[in-house]
Parts: C-alpha cells; structure tokens; sequence
C-alpha cells in the first residue's frame, strides 16, 4: 500500500522519528499513531489518528473525554485499539494526579485542584470527591463517594465525616464537577457547604475548602469567602 508508514521515509515514520528526535518532536497525530499501531487496507495509522483527532475536534481535552465505544465510531478502531488509547489517556491523568499527592501539604486552593482537575475534567457526568488531611495537611486518602448525572449528584454528609473519623482525618476538602462547563455554585452547593461546614466542626474536624471543577478551571469557595 502506497499509503503505509512503512513506505515513507525512515525520518518521517512516527515510531522512528521518535527515536531520533525525542516524544516533544513529535504531533499529537503521532504520538497517536504509534498507539495504533498499525494502519488499515485504505488508512495508515497516521490517517486513523487525524480521524479520531477530528471527532474530538483536534482538542486533547475533548479526546479524554471519549468512552471505548465513541473512539471505536472512527472506522478501523476496533475495540483494543479504543482501550489502548483510552489506557494511555488515563495513565496521563494518574500522573499528573500523582505529582500533586507527593505534595509535602496542601497550603492553596491549587494545590488541591492539580489533584481534582485531572481526576474530573473528562467526565461527562457530576460526581463528589472528598480529600481527607491531617492536622499538617497532608492528604491522606481521596476517593469519590457519589455518582450522579448530567445535572447534579447527592453527597452524603454522614459518609464523609465517618470516612473521615476513620482515616484519622481532622480537616477535609471537598470537591465537585459542573459538567456544563459552569464555575458558578449553585443554592444546592452552597447550602452542602454549610451543612458539611456545621456538621464538621461539631466533631473537631475542619472543611477546608469546597472546589468547583469545569474543565481545567475551578472555583475555589474559600478563596471566593464563601466558606
């Protein structure tokens, strides 16, 4: 096939361009190609990643928002190929989210979004994470306790202060995803926060702050002294 890798030039083949040139040489296609690996009877495999780069509208973002079977939509993606790309995005994610954990402390609302935006940004649907810290704050355990849909989710006040009592918590951060893209907390988050707040503090342990995620922005509500 005229159009195979194999054909062009050894400088211009991903895999080996690669080699000689460093991961930063190459684009985004590429890097995507050498997923893929191999390309199909009318497509190199350079031609399958621009196809799935195009349905999520050449935006990294929006490719790690993509589920198995959307990516499986671009002809000659079969379902290994879709969990290949879909592991490799998530490995991303766990590594940025990692680098934040091994924080020594928490000292900004920064410091706690770098571990929530990668971990919400893609999501299509709400969910809640609680970050439970020490008295140094130093995270000890994150974890997501509700699931929602497109619109909101319901967290569980008595869950959190329980898990918290559990890990030997004695502050907490909480955060949630507006998949609409929408920083603005709504009366219900608001409300939450206040309830959580209360109910905290009658057992010596203090709400740090309430992120809101969109993307890869966020809303911090102390920093906004909302709090």
């Amino acid at each position: 096939m005229s159009n195979s890798i194999k054909n062009w030039n050894e400088d211009e083949r991903p895999r080996e361009k690669m080699l000689l040139k460093g991961a930063a040489a190459l684009s985004d296609a590429e890097l995507l190609a050498i997923l893929i690996s191999s390309g199909t009877k009318e497509k190199s495999a350079l031609d399958l990643a621009r196809d799935i780069l195009g349905l999520a509208h050449n935006n990294l973002h929006e490719l790690g928002r993509l589920t198995v079977p959307e990516l499986q939509q671009t002809k000659g993606i079969g379902e290994a190929r879709a969990i290949t790309i879909a592991a490799a995005l998530e490995i991303g994610r766990r590594r940025q989210m990692g680098e934040a954990l091994q924080r020594n402390s928490v000292t900004q609302s920064k410091d706690a979004a770098d571990i929530a935006i990668p971990l919400m940004r893609d999501l299509s649907h709400e969910v809640f994470c609680v970050f439970y810290l020490n008295q140094s704050n130093k995270i000890l355990r994150h974890e997501i306790i509700s699931s929602g849909g497109l619109t909101g989710t319901v967290a569980d006040i008595r869950m959190m202060l329980k898990n918290a009592v559990l890990q030997n918590a004695n502050k907490l951060i909480v955060a949630h995803n507006h998949p609409s893209g929408n920083l603005k907390p709504s009366h219900a988050d608001i409300e939450l926060t206040k309830k959580l707040k209360d109910a905290a503090e009658f057992m010596d342990i203090k709400l740090l702050d309430h992120l809101i995620v969109a993307g890869t922005n966020y809303l911090s509500m102390a920093d906004e002294g909302m709090l």
